[in-house]
């Protein structure tokens, strides 16, 4: 029991400080294989503001799509990643 009660709190600190799901964006792109499968790439969860999420992830998908060779789609959706 002793044991439990730090844990208990450092992940109500965690979790306090984690950004509401609203902030957060998404960057996916589709299957080389299968166009209709998209695919995680990266979560831009900063405890910032919405916009700061929105941006990062904005700036990583153009840097994604002009690499010399991509033929993959990439794009950001607002929120945590979903299937």
């Amino acid at each position: 029991m002793r044991l439990v009660l730090p844990y208990a709190i450092l992940l109500g600190a965690i979790a306090a400080c984690s950004p509401p799901d609203g902030s957060m964006y998404t960057l996916y792109r589709r299957s080389v294989l299968d166009a209709r499968q998209r695919l995680h790439v990266a979560t831009f969860d900063a405890a910032e503001s919405e916009q700061y999420n929105q941006e990062n992830c904005s700036v990583v998908l153009e840097q994604m799509q002009r690499r010399p060779g991509v033929t993959v789609q990439y794009w950001c959706e607002k929120g945590r990643f979903r299937k």
